[in-house]
């Protein structure tokens, strides 16, 4: 009877310090965000804007140097600092649509970064909501690149946190 007391009494402590573990798939979550559809659809505009510039940019160059071949080919004796002026030109288009792209591309870069801050902040608050409510120590996101996560002794709370941000 004394041994079944001090086993009831050394495991008690380990029973009121049981720990809950939930782990939640946040990519699934923000890919049914009607913010993250919007977000998509203006940086996707963005983007084609951004195509469609560089495009004409590079229209406009393979015409002028296909220009001045046919005019080469007509005047093989054009002055040499017509040439020079003529295949500058078309270095400086080369490298401004060069430097567009790369401008475009952080322009891209920075627009999708901030409209998915606020997106991930509001994710993350359903997140910490659930999680407290719930008593969980911990909310593993199953995306972030946890090897391994045991559905059986933690509690997927992916459809708690859709409700909290008022998702089906």
């Amino acid at each position: 009877m004394k041994k079944f007391l001090v086993a009831v009494l050394m495991f008690a402590p380990m029973a009121a310090f049981a720990q809950k573990f939930a782990h939640v798939n946040t990519q699934e979550i923000i890919q049914v965000m009607p913010e993250y559809t919007k977000a998509k659809g203006e940086i996707d505009a963005l983007t084609k804007q951004y195509e469609d510039d560089l495009k004409n940019m590079q229209d406009e160059m393979q015409k002028k140097a296909a220009d001045y071949e046919a005019e080469l080919k007509k005047n093989p004796e054009m002055p040499q600092n017509i040439k020079e002026r003529r295949e500058k030109e078309l270095q400086e288009m080369y490298q401004k649509i060069q430097q567009s792209y790369q401008d475009n591309q952080q322009a891209l870069a920075k627009a999708s970064q901030e409209k998915m801050q606020l997106i991930t902040t509001k994710v993350l608050d359903a997140i910490k909501a659930v999680g407290q409510s719930g008593g969980y120590v911990y909310v593993m996101d199953i995306n972030a690149g946890i090897p391994y996560v045991s559905t059986t002794l933690s509690t997927d709370i992916t459809t708690q946190v859709k409700t909290k941000l008022g998702l089906k």
